[in-house]
């Protein structure tokens, strides 16, 4: 199978063009925000946009439950497209989708600007930030089971192809759903960077390390950690890190959906018994 991403910042407009993009590169099936769609249908997944929060949004898109995953491995297996479209929010994203799916690496990269103008994906941002709208790549008769949020509507349109087979138009007529999810109806949250701090330095002397002072960087609304710690005398030091690294990243990141750039840790003193030099 081949895997092919369309990636863009958060209510650019990849979904509103996710089925266009698909026609363009022969794309037999979508995943989108924890959904497999194939054509008019939805074949498998559960909506992130159907989540009460944030965080499960964003752990539904990554399908960080194990049961979740399965399902839509289990039904691309049987439906065996030679070609999916993954969307998402960057590279990394992708990758962790196509990971937790057990699909290969995307080999073909696709950026919502070379398929939108930048005069289109303002409009489209304006509207997720105004309007808390988000659209779902397939029929409402499809939606509607599936969602329970308080607004729910048919958004039938013309899309405009980036290049169309002979004898083919380049303006493609398609059928999808609008939705408001529950999330934005309830507002907005925020993780502040001293409650991360705080996570990661209890991870790192969970890890064996000591006395830890912790930074957070905010890089493209991604997050950088950098760590100064203490590690115990008489260890070898790099394996340790590296488990703490992987610790820090992956518990922060099932905790709380963000997504961790890079962890840092840099040894800025010894620790002997209890002791810290």
């Amino acid at each position: 199978m081949e895997v092919v991403a369309l990636i863009g910042p958060s209510g650019s407009g990849k979904s509103h063009r996710a089925l266009a993009v698909a026609r363009d590169y022969g794309a037999e099936a979508i995943i989108d925000d924890g959904l497999l769609i194939q054509g008019s249908r939805i074949l498998a997944g559960v909506s992130a946009k159907e989540q009460p929060t944030r965080v499960g949004a964003i752990r539904t898109a990554l399908f960080s439950d194990p049961d979740h995953a399965r399902e839509v491995q289990e039904r691309l297996t049987a439906i065996a497209p030679r070609r999916l479209l993954v969307i998402s929010t960057s590279r990394e994203m992708a990758e962790r989708i196509t990971s937790r799916l057990q699909l290969p690496p995307p080999s073909t990269w696709v950026d919502i600007t070379e398929v939108a103008t930048p005069k289109e994906i303002a409009r489209a941002r304006q509207i997720r930030s105004q309007l808390g709208k988000h659209v779902i790549p397939a029929p409402t008769v499809e939606v509607k089971p599936r969602f329970n949020g308080p607004f729910i509507e048919p958004l039938k349109t013309f899309l405009r192809r980036r290049q169309a087979p002979p004898g083919k138009k380049k303006n493609l007529w398609v059928e999808q759903t609008t939705v408001r999810p529950t999330f934005n109806s309830l507002g907005h949250f925020y993780i502040a960077h001293n409650a991360v701090a705080q996570l990661a330095a209890y991870l790192a002397t969970a890890a064996g390390l000591a006395n830890p002072r912790v930074q957070v960087e905010s890089r493209n609304g991604n997050l950088a950690l950098n760590l100064e710690v203490a590690a115990p005398y008489g260890v070898y030091w790099p394996p340790l890190l590296r488990a703490a690294q992987k610790r820090v990243k992956g518990m922060i990141t099932n905790m709380t959906a963000l997504e961790i750039e890079a962890v840092n840790i840099t040894v800025r003193g010894i620790k002997f018994g209890d002791e810290r030099l």
